[in-house]
């Protein structure tokens, strides 16, 4: 399976490192792959700032490169303010280019999973529906990702 991977612009120095994390340990949004199947990253670039400019763009180049999924980094999630856009991005890959996309990458950081939940923005957003793989981790796994 080759995926994509689209991370928030905030995090553009990123490193990717809990991202390739996940993927190894298929865990947050990857747990929906087998383990023993391949997975590889064809595409890792950032959405180009609110309001996503590069989401017109690099889905484009991560297709061309044979990428059969995309995935919107968690930190679009966990971030503070969470991504406003993440809905229309979703909706705009699927529709202008095919291809899924899965909204999270590593698993949310048990800490950032405590402080939004208390925050009513998290459910005004419907957070668990958007990024409902994220929300089924352990607990434990979570925490590991802190």
């Amino acid at each position: 399976m080759k995926i994509g991977i689209i991370i928030c612009s905030r995090y553009q120095s990123c490193g990717g490192g809990k991202c390739f994390r996940a993927v190894r340990e298929r865990a947050g949004g990857f747990a929906r792959y087998p383990k023993e199947e391949p997975l590889e990253i064809v595409g890792f670039s950032n959405c180009g700032g609110c309001p996503g400019g590069n989401i017109e763009y690099v889905p484009e180049e991560m297709k061309k490169n044979g990428a059969e999924a995309i995935h919107l980094a968690t930190g679009f999630v966990v971030g503070y303010p969470p991504c406003p856009y993440i809905s229309q991005f979703k909706q705009f890959i699927e529709s202008r280019y095919g291809i899924p996309v899965v909204v999270g990458t590593h698993p949310i950081p048990w800490k950032y999973y405590e402080a939004h939940q208390k925050l009513p923005y998290w459910k005004d957003m419907k957070m668990g529906e958007i990024a409902g793989d994220l929300m089924k981790e352990d607990r434990a796994v979570m925490e590991a990702y802190n």
